[in-house]
């Protein structure tokens, strides 16, 4: 073990998946977001009113995870409407599901008040 302690320290951080993956996911807002997308949340509005942010910080982060390939704008138009975007999970975005799972069962177990877990999965 102490070998391992040894060489762990010559080891280089610069290049690290974790710092790298939570450059990309590691805001409250942005786990959030994409819990919704997970959920089937496909409307700003809905994006902004379930995660209890502000438009121009739901704006920004749903611009961003655009932009990092987690979810998809698709365009769409409800008669007598214009024309809005929606927002889907690509693949990428997809594979995180695991995570947000892994995160709500550490919740659950850890972190949930008196009244249990909001969300129960059967």
């Amino acid at each position: 073990m102490t070998d391992l302690l040894a060489q762990r320290d010559s080891w280089s951080t610069a290049n690290c998946s974790i710092a790298r993956a939570l450059e990309v996911v590691g805001n409250r807002t942005t786990l959030l977001l994409l819990r919704e997308a997970s959920f089937g949340t496909r409307r700003f509005d809905d994006f902004a009113r379930r995660v209890g942010v502000s438009e121009p910080v739901a704006a920004a982060r749903l611009k961003q995870l655009v932009s990092d390939g987690l979810l998809d704008r698709r365009p769409y138009r409800e008669p007598g409407q214009r024309t809005r975007d929606e927002y889907v999970l690509t693949a990428k975005g997809s594979d995180l599901i695991p995570v947000l799972v892994a995160l709500r069962q550490w919740g659950d177990a850890y972190a949930a008040d008196g009244a249990g877990p909001a969300v129960r999965v059967t």
